[in-house]
C-alpha cells in the first residue's frame, strides 16, 4: 500500500486513499511542481500479468490519450517500476454522481444539464471509434465545480475509422445498464447504440432516483430488458418520457442514433448553440475542447480555466495511435545491411523508467552502461570477455513526458551474439515498458 506523504519519482506526494479495485487502487495526490490536485490510479503489474489483463491496460492508456474532452476525465501521465503502473489522472473533488442520486432524484433541469454533458462526451468519444460500454453513475464523476466527467475506460473498445460499422462480440458491462443486444451477442453488436441505450438507463436513473430494469435474479432481469419492460414515474415531463421511449428500444435498428439525440428538443434546451454543434470530425482537440467547455459551464457564460487547459498533443501522439503503424521510416539508417539488427518500440513510460529497465539488462548481461546527453545509454563490454567485445546503443526519443519511442542497435560486436541476446535478454526484460513493437503487426486490442 502507498503511504501517505510518500513522494513518486520527485513528482507527485501521496494523500489519502479514494478507491480500490481487484488489482489497482486510487490515491488523492499533489503535483510538487504545481501544487494542483491529481489522482493517483496504482496498478500493480503481476496481477495485471497474471490476469492476461496487461492489453487492456495498453488499450485503456492509448483510448484516454485518444479522448481529450473537458466531460472525460483526462489522463495526465503514465509512470511505472518495476513493480507498478502510475496513471496520473485529473481528480474529480466531487466525487462520484452516484452520491448525488443516492440522496434522491433530481431536478429536471439539473438532470438535463448532466445528460447534456454526457451526451457530449459519449458522442466525442464514438466520433473518435471509441465505445465505453460500462456507462453507469458510478463511472460519471464531478469536479470542484459540478462538471461531470466520464470516467473507467477499462472495458472500452477502439475501433479504426476505416473499420468503422463492424460489430462487437465481447459481452462486458454492468447488468442493469447493459442493452438486451449486447445480452444476446451472437451475431455481434454496434458499440454506438450500446452506448445510447446505457445513457437512457442514466437519464431514467437521474430522473426517477432508481433503475428502469432491477430484479435480483440475472435471468429475470435480461428478460425485462429485453422486453424493455420499465414504468416512468408520475413526476416525468411527456418530453422525457418520448425520449426515453426512443432510447429504451430494445430493438437496435430503430433505437435513437446519437445524431438525434443532439436534436432533440427537450435536450437542446439551454445549450449555447454557437459553442455545441453537432460536428464532424474534430482536427484541433485544443480548440475544440474550449468550445465545448464553454457549453457546459456553470454559470452559462464562463468556463472554468481547468476545463480550457490546452492539450499536450502532437502530431506523433494523432499519428501513432493508428493500430499497427510502423515509424521505423521516420528514424531508419541508410546503411541498409543494419537494418536488421536494430529494433524499436514506443513506450507510455517514462524516461527515467526506460533508463532503470536497460539499467537492468545491462546488470543482468554483465555489461557496463553509459549515459550521454540527448537520451544515449550505452552498453559495452570489454575486450577481456571471452566472448569478445559487444556494444549496444540504445536511444530514447521523447515526444511529450510520458511518450517515447526507442531505438536499440549494434554499434560494435558480433552479430549473432546480438541478435541472440536481442532474442533471449533485451526483449523479454523489455516487455512491460513496451507499448508496440514498431515493424510488427500490432495485437487486435
Amino acid at each position: 500500500m502507498e503511504k501517505k506523504g510518500k513522494v513518486l519519482m520527485e513528482k507527485y506526494e501521496f494523500g489519502r486513499l479514494l478507491g480500490k479495485g481487484n488489482f489497482a487502487k486510487v490515491y488523492h495526490a499533489r503535483d510538487i511542481r504545481t501544487g494542483d490536485n491529481v489522482a493517483v490510479k496504482v496498478i500493480d503489474k503481476e496481477k495485471v500479468l497474471k490476469l492476461g489483463l496487461m492489453d487492456q491496460t495498453k488499450r485503456e492508456i492509448s483510448i484516454m490519450r485518444l479522448v481529450k474532452h473537458p466531460n472525460v476525465l483526462q489522463l495526465y501521465e503514465v509512470l511505472a517500476t518495476k513493480t507498478k503502473i502510475y496513471f496520473i489522472i485529473e481528480y474529480a473533488k466531487g466525487g462520484e454522481l452516484f452520491n448525488k442520486i443516492a440522496k434522491g432524484r433530481l431536478h429536471e433541469n439539473m438532470v438535463r444539464k448532466y445528460f447534456q454533458q454526457l451526451i457530449s462526451a459519449v458522442d466525442f468519444c464514438h466520433r473518435k471509434g471509441v465505445y465505453h460500454r460500462d456507462l453507469k453513475p458510478e463511472n460519471l464523476l464531478l469536479d470542484e465545480n459540478g462538471i461531470l466527467k466520464v470516467a473507467d475506460f477499462g472495458l472500452s473498445a477502439l475501433v479504426e475509422s476505416h473499420s468503422r460499422g463492424i460489430m462487437l462480440h465481447t459481452m462486458c458491462g454492468t447488468p442493469a445498464y447493459v442493452a438486451p443486444d449486447v445480452i444476446l451477442c451472437k451475431q455481434g453488436y454496434d458499440g454506438a447504440k450500446a452506448d445510447i441505450w446505457s445513457c437512457g438507463v442514466i437519464l431514467f436513473v437521474l430522473s426517477a432516483g432508481h433503475l428502469p430494469f432491477n430484479d435480483l435474479n440475472i435471468m429475470a432481469l435480461y428478460k425485462k430488458i429485453g422486453r424493455a419492460e420499465y414504468k416512468c414515474p408520475k413526476w416525468f415531463s411527456f418530453e422525457v418520457r418520448r425520449l426515453l421511449a426512443r432510447i429504451l428500444d430494445p430493438n437496435p435498428d430503430t433505437r435513437i442514433t446519437m445524431a438525434k439525440v443532439l436534436r432533440n428538443s427537450w435536450f437542446r434546451k439551454g445549450l449555447i448553440s454557437k459553442s455545441f454543434q453537432v460536428i464532424g470530425e474534430v482536427t484541433d482537440a485544443a480548440s475544440a475542447d474550449s468550445e465545448e467547455a464553454l457549453a457546459f459551464s456553470e454559470n452559462g457564460g464562463e468556463a472554468h480555466q481547468a476545463l480550457l487547459r490546452p492539450t499536450s498533443l502532437n502530431a506523433f501522439d494523432i499519428i501513432s495511435q493508428s493500430v499497427g503503424l510502423d515509424l521505423s521510416g521516420l528514424f531508419s539508417n541508410n546503411d541498409e545491411n543494419d537494418l536488421d539488427e536494430d529494433i524499436k518500440f514506443t513506450s507510455t513510460s517514462s524516461a527515467m523508467s526506460i533508463m532503470s529497465t536497460m539499467e537492468d539488462i545491462a546488470h543482468n548481461l554483465s555489461m557496463k552502461i553509459m549515459k550521454k546527453d540527448g537520451g544515449l545509454l550505452k552498453l559495452e563490454r570489454s575486450r577481456e570477455f571471452r566472448k569478445g567485445p559487444l556494444s549496444i546503443e540504445a536511444e530514447i526519443f521523447e515526444f511529450t513526458p510520458s511518450f517515447h519511442l526507442v531505438e536499440i542497435k549494434k554499434s560494435s560486436g558480433d552479430t549473432l551474439e546480438y541478435q541472440k541476446i536481442l532474442k533471449e535478454n533485451i526483449r523479454p526484460a523489455l516487455k512491460d515498458i513496451v507499448w508496440v513493437w514498431q515493424g510488427e503487426e500490432e495485437q487486435e486490442m
